[in-house]
């Protein structure tokens, strides 16, 4: 009979990565089988204009054919009876803490990296047996409690662990040791390893590096030419190795707000809008900063005689984008606020804050096409702003009627403006 310490070595650690399986469409699941269980669902919004993309779907839905991320009209053609269901993220949070309370009751070593999925060090959980047998047990209670099936690795390491849960879907319970690496990893391509994507596997294949074996024997010295310090990060990859830590939960920010109290008093909308643009601005990117999106606007108006208001309203869905924040702040303004009532300061305040990867922001298929897009731009923005100060990016509705004439006039000599030329940075960026 084997015994338990054999499964905890002397030195390194024992690391399970706990992955939900179709977490969304499991949950519906679970809260009306009668409803759902075992029938092709997928979670997707704008569902009456059968509009958008397929934000995840069950394992029914994926053996007909219908993949994450697809347009949900292509996916009806596919599979006309496809059960489309809105998201609804306060159930995927409430099934998400309940599904980390079973984790966490094992080890307080716990770091959840998204909404679905969260790594356990459970090195000193050796009085809950081998970690196999803890691996069957979180399973097991997380289907019996809660109706949502698992999957779980076990690893030393935390890129293994991620690895080995993707082994066996849906349910399955995998090891990945480092000696397992050579026969389980080597032969696979490298953008099969957690980490690589497309481009970086395009930039493997032109050095001659197709598979994650041939990454593994790689020079060291070469991956870092091409790829900075990345490159000694791939060539640990392709041979199993991360010293990464897992990092209990933090508790993150609860709001994301600026105000700013106005020069002269404002009033109207019209007055309104470059200034709401400007806050709308600043605080999408703290959230993008810190990699979160928010659920929530909240307007605060305040008069010249110190009266305070705030108005709030829920989103449709996450956002991260300044132009949904501002649309939000501008519709706010114009239903809660007299056209000559003049004001004094105003604010914008994200609420409802939440990582990116545990959301899923729906898209049209229009802004499905414009995404990427839009998220280069907001990169390079944040990236110019960061290194040459808040002022070195400014779209022309954050500039005052005449500072935007002048803009204008500038453009129309053929003359630059080092700071206020958002379109010579679209020019840039394409």
């Amino acid at each position: 009979m084997q015994s338990v310490d054999q499964y905890y070595p002397a030195s390194g650690r024992v690391i399970l990565h706990v992955d939900m399986n179709a977490f969304y469409c499991s949950v519906h699941e679970a809260e009306d089988p009668e409803q759902y269980k075992g029938k092709a669902t997928a979670v997707a919004g704008s569902v009456e204009a059968r509009r958008g993309i397929i934000v995840t779907c069950s394992y029914a839905a994926r053996r007909l054919g219908i993949s994450t991320g697809m347009q949900v009209q292509k996916a009806l053609r596919i599979c006309p009876s496809l059960m489309l269901i809105k998201p609804d993220f306060h159930l995927y949070r409430k099934y998400s803490n309940a599904f980390m309370q079973i984790a966490y009751s094992y080890t307080p070593l716990l770091e959840a990296v998204s909404i679905d999925e969260c790594y356990l060090d459970i090195t000193g959980s050796r009085q809950f047996g081998t970690p196999p047998e803890i691996a069957e047990a979180i399973q097991r209670r997380i289907l019996e409690e809660l109706g949502l099936p698992c999957s779980i690795g076990i690893a030393p390491n935390k890129l293994l662990a991620k690895i080995a849960s993707d082994l066996k879907k849906p349910s399955g319970i995998s090891v990945l040791r480092l000696r397992d690496v050579p026969t389980v990893l080597w032969d696979k391509p490298c953008n099969e390893m957690f980490g690589i994507g497309g481009k970086t596997a395009e930039k493997l294949r032109k050095l001659g590096i197709y598979s994650i074996g041939q990454l593994a024997a790689a020079d060291e010295a070469m991956l870092v030419g091409h790829f900075g310090v990345m490159g000694a990060w791939l060539k640990r990859a392709g041979n199993g190795i991360d010293h990464g830590i897992v990092n209990p939960q933090r508790e993150q920010s609860k709001s994301i707000g600026h105000t700013t109290t106005l020069p002269h008093d404002v009033v109207g909308l019209a007055e309104a809008r470059p200034i709401l643009l400007n806050l709308s601005d600043q605080v999408a990117r703290r959230l993008r900063k810190q990699g979160l999106v928010a659920a929530g606007v909240q307007l605060t108006i305040r008069t010249p005689d110190m009266k305070t208001i705030t108005r709030s309203r829920q989103l449709e869905a996450p956002t991260e984008s300044a132009e949904d924040i501002y649309k939000v702040a501008c519709d706010q303004f114009a239903r809660h606020w007299k056209g000559d009532k003049p004001v004094r300061l105003l604010g914008v305040t994200l609420q409802g804050l939440m990582p990116k990867e545990e959301s899923a922001i729906q898209l049209d298929l229009f802004d499905y096409e414009r995404q990427p897009k839009k998220e280069s731009l907001n990169k390079a923005m944040d990236m110019l702003r960061n290194k040459f100060g808040e002022n070195a990016v400014l779209t022309a509705g954050m500039l005052s009627d005449s500072h935007s004439a002048r803009l204008r006039n500038h453009k129309e000599r053929g003359t630059s403006l080092q700071k206020d030329n958002l379109g010579g940075a679209d020019k840039d960026i394409d």
